[in-house]
This record gives C-alpha cells, structure tokens and sequence, in this order.
C-alpha cells in the first residue's frame, strides 16, 4: 500500500510542537558547526545529534519516563517521528543505542549552548532589569538504603533506624554525589541535588539555570554566581542601570545582600523577621514600591518549578551523578522556555 499524504500534512496547522519545531530548527542550524563534531569517525554510524537534542525535547514534553517508552512511542506516534525528523518507514533505534549515545554527546556544554541558543529567540520577551531567584530540591535516584558509612564498616548495610547520619560520615552507595538534605524545617531528609534558576520578572523566563550538590549555603552561592554572569554579560556589552533580584526568606543573610549591592544589584529578599540578630533588609529597601513589585512577581519562579518537576520528570530523575543532572537540569530550563515562547510571541501579534 502507498500513501500519498506526507507526515507534514497529518500535523495540524495549529499543533502546539509547529511553532516550537520552527524555533528548534533555527537553533539547530546555528549551532550545525558544533554538532558537526560530535559525529563519530569510525565505527558504525552515531545517532545524529539533532535527532538527539529533538527526542530529549519530546521526552520532556510529554512527560515520557524512559527511553524504552519514547522509543515505542516514536516507533507508531506519527507526531514523534514528525517532530525528531524521521521518515514514515524509517526504523527508530534500540532504546540501548539511544541511552548510550546520549550519554556520549551530550554535556552540560551542549546544554548551555543550546539553552543560550533559547534565549537569544527570547530577547524581546525579556526583562535585563529585574530578575528573581530560587532553589528546588531534585531527588536522586537512589534509596535511603543506599546511604551507608564511607568506611564501608556496616554489619547491616540498610538497617539505619536510630543512628545519626551524615554527609560527612555516609554517602550513597548508588550516586555518591548525591546528598542527604532537608529543604525546610520539619520536612524529610532526602538524597537529592539543588536546582537554581534566576527568573526574569517581565514574562516569567528562565535566563540562567545550574545544578549543584545540596548543602545549606549552595542556593545563596548558586544565586551570586548567577547573579555575576548576569552582570558581567551587562558590563561587556556597556550596558548600565540598577538590578534588581527577589528571593524568598532564606537569602535573607547580611553576606548574600552586601555582596550583591556590592555589584550594583538591589537585593528585593523577604524580610526574616525570626532570624538571630534581625532581617538584613531595612526600610531603605522595603519602602520603595519596586520592592513591592518583585515581592508580588517572585512566585512566577514557581510555575517554572512546578512545571520542570511535573511534566518535565525533574521531582525525581532518572540519571546518576552531577555531571549527567546538571545538564538534564540546563536542558529542562531550555524546553521550558521553548514551551512558552510561542505564546508569548503569539500575544506579541
């Protein structure tokens, strides 16, 4: 049997993935010169990157949880096939072959130039004055019982209940990267990673992302890091104007606010009130209605979380390490804001 209507005729004009495929293609044509070399020379012949890049988008966006399934998906979905650029009888691969070649192409340095690829479709939408900022917990895939003493000198590896755990004296046997760490008071303690974004207040983008192992001072020193190559990229392109940041009570430590006024940033922090030796925040900062406004635009950073944990698969992921995390984590960043771009350009018109 033949069929005379192509794959690009069985999409709807007005499917959601047409303008995100649009905005995908010219990322990928510009960046052709650095995925060129990630082809293998020898051997047989590589999963293309672009194809790649295309199927972890459609991983992401329709919140599928594994390689076998997203290839069983693209083997019938013709919208799949579609999207990634394969033909109607063109074979897709063993999930193995995928999850091998993933591992081999692409990086957090893939990740970052493709996110930053995003951003520069995005530079209409976004604001380069006032920004927010805010961690999540990222739980690793790996079990509580997997949390054992480093000296390996455990009679009953998974038996733990009543003994004092740390991370100075346990680490996962599963993802030693991995931490044990408590986001809040009164809230379990889990192995996991901390993922950063900084937030731009205009339409609620993401303008930079990072992944870090968890501990108590990394969304605050994650912050400042964002927060520098934000105003470094600023001063090399002689751009000036004040900067504002919101957060929520915990950056509210007299270290975090003093170095970022220190790079002309104004620290926009809810006032912890509870906290030993008063809130570093005064009425210098908190009378001015623009402090107001970032406090009413910071839970926007939340719909970005809510949407990379539930649809995105990123509440608990499937990769081990911090290296393979942190570029899921950057790549995640990216779809979401590829995920909002069209409508935003859509309501621009």
């Amino acid at each position: 049997m033949f069929s005379y209507v192509s794959l690009e005729d069985r999409v709807p004009q007005d499917h959601p993935l047409r303008g995100i495929r649009k905005s995908v293609d010219e990322i990928l044509r510009s960046m052709s010169q650095d995925l060129n070399g990630l082809y293998a020379k020898t051997g047989r012949p590589s999963v293309p990157p672009e194809r790649l890049l295309r199927a972890v988008l459609l991983q992401i966006f329709y919140s599928v949880r594994s390689e076998r399934m997203l290839m069983e998906q693209m083997n019938y979905n013709l919208l799949f096939r579609w999207f990634v650029g394969l033909e109607m009888d063109e074979p897709v691969w063993n999930h193995a072959v995928f999850s091998k070649n993933r591992e081999r192409l692409l990086n957090q340095e893939v990740a970052r130039e493709f996110f930053a690829r995003v951003l520069a479709q995005a530079q209409p939408h976004l604001s380069d004055e006032h920004f927010s900022v805010d961690g999540t917990l990222i739980e690793a895939w790996a079990s509580q019982k997997s949390f054992q003493k480093k000296d390996s000198g455990d009679d009953k590896p998974g038996q733990f209940r009543g003994d004092k755990r740390s991370n100075q004296t346990h680490e996962s046997r599963t993802d030693p990267d991995a931490k044990l760490y408590r986001k809040g008071h009164g809230q379990e303690a889990k192995l996991g990673y901390l993922g950063h974004v900084l937030m731009e207040n205009r339409n609620g983008l993401i303008v930079d992302a990072m992944l870090t192992q968890a501990d108590g001072t990394a969304e605050r020193d994650a912050a400042l890091l964002m927060l520098y190559r934000k105003w470094r990229k600023r001063r090399q392109q002689r751009r000036g104007g004040p900067m504002s940041v919101g957060a929520d009570k915990a950056y509210d430590t007299r270290d975090f606010v003093q170095v970022a006024r220190e790079m002309g940033v104004r620290p926009h922090v809810a006032q912890n009130l509870q906290r030993a030796g008063g809130s570093a925040i005064d009425r210098r900062t908190t009378r001015h209605e623009s402090y107001a406004v970032s406090q009413r635009q910071r839970p926007l950073i939340e719909k970005a979380f809510g949407w990379m944990k539930q649809t995105a698969g990123m509440r608990k992921t499937k990769l081990r390490g911090l290296a393979k995390v942190a570029w899921q984590f950057v790549m995640t960043a990216a779809a979401f804001n590829l995920w909002r771009l069209p409508k935003l350009q859509q309501v621009e018109v």
